[in-house]
């Protein structure tokens, strides 16, 4: 749930119904290396300008493209920041898998703070843009479905381990683990405390082993 763990998996159709590739997503080319020498400029830009210093025309300037092929492609800031998020999800991370809800959820936490305490924070960066270019809050809200769907199999390890109720509700459950992290380095800008992702961790998972976050069962009401 990181921006370096900065799309959602594939759906696999029937070859016949499956579209053909556009042109400018094909894996591999030119395309894609001019692709990725803007990412990592966009992500460079970001770091040591933060959004309010983006420019189409920076981004060009550091990788080395020129700046009409930038506005054709991506047209705006707002595009080259919802490309960056898209990006992001066609990573191949996965969650902790420890054996441990508790430390699984730990471990997750300690990724984000991690992410949001190195200078400069990309992640960071991202949600405060998110909240300025529709198209960049757009494929935020993306990035943080897939992250989510990934870490469901958190909760879905410990339910079969026994160590949760069966209709453990998991997206609750994570919001709850890790939105403490968030809120004291985000909102509250307080100094990174090392014990915060194991606290917030054990707190979660005593309260989901007491079932404060079970759904009801099929046929039950609320």
């Amino acid at each position: 749930m990181t921006d370096r763990a900065d799309n959602l998996p594939e759906r696999r159709l029937p070859e016949r119904a499956r579209p053909a590739t556009p042109p400018d997503r094909r894996p591999g080319g030119r395309t894609a290396r001019i692709r990725a020498q803007v990412l990592d400029a966009v992500r460079a830009e970001l770091g040591q300008h933060g959004y309010e210093g983006l420019t189409m025309e920076g981004v060009a300037a550091r990788a080395g493209v020129h700046r009409a092929t930038v506005y054709r492609r991506w047209q705006d800031v707002g595009g080259l920041l919802a490309d960056l998020l898209d990006a992001a999800g066609e990573d191949d991370w996965e969650p902790p898998n420890t054996g441990s809800l508790r430390d699984d959820l730990t471990a997750l936490n300690d990724e984000i703070q991690e992410s949001l305490v190195t200078q400069p924070s990309i992640p960071e960066a991202l949600m405060a843009a998110s909240f300025r270019s529709a198209k960049a809050a757009q494929a935020q809200q993306q990035l943080w479905e897939d992250r989510y769907a990934r870490c469901e199999v958190l909760v879905e390890r410990a339910v079969e381990r026994g160590d949760l109720p069966p209709h453990t509700d998991a997206r609750r459950l994570l919001i709850a683990a890790t939105a403490p992290v968030y809120h004291q380095l985000v909102l509250l800008r307080t100094a990174p405390d090392p014990q915060l992702p194991a606290h917030a961790a054990t707190t979660a998972t005593l309260a989901a082993a007491a079932g404060a976050f079970s759904r009801p069962a099929a046929g039950e009401e609320s």
